[in-house]
């Protein structure tokens, strides 16, 4: 019988930390870019010539009855930044306008909770991996040299953050 337990709650235990580990469900409901920077090298596209290391965590929470973005660095003194004019559908699609004299951001856009390429200057630049990985940098365990996207290499193009149902 104790054995039967403690396989259940080994499964159960690992299926809970793939999925925190997948950032598919989280405690806030927000979306978070993991960044990365590469040191003691250049970044040749995606790849880093020397070697990633994890950098800031940039938050999203949207609310869509607010029609808003609340945008924040974690673990940052800088100060937290809000899109006000936005169509929300849920944290991980979402699109706003961006105004001159906003605080920055990497994203105005979001589509499958990434951000969006838009044109260069609007939003800051950035190299992105999973939350996984960002964490095994973080606590130093090396052997990475690839990030996952950036603002420059972004397979979603702009104003396809909403679903097509949404946009009608």
């Amino acid at each position: 019988m104790f054995r039967a337990s403690f396989l259940v709650m080994v499964v159960v235990v690992g299926l809970g930390v793939f999925i925190w580990a997948s950032d598919r469900i989280t405690l806030e409901g927000e979306r978070t870019i993991y960044t990365v920077a590469c040191e003691q090298g250049v970044w040749d596209g995606l790849r880093c010539s020397g070697h990633l290391a994890a950098g800031d965590r940039h938050r999203f929470r949207s609310s869509r009855s607010r029609r808003e973005i609340v945008y924040w660095i974690a673990g940052s003194s800088t100060p937290s930044g809000k899109y006000s004019e936005c169509d929300v559908t849920d944290r991980d699609h979402w699109v706003c306008q961006a105004h001159a004299g906003e605080q920055p951001s990497i994203a105005h856009e979001l589509s499958d909770g990434r951000p969006v390429q838009h044109v260069a200057g609007i939003d800051l630049p950035f190299h992105a991996i999973n939350k996984w990985k960002w964490w095994a940098l973080h606590f130093g365990i090396p052997g990475f040299s690839k990030a996952e996207f950036s603002s420059s290499f972004n397979p979603h193009a702009p104003g396809n953050a909403l679903p097509d149902a949404a946009r009608k």
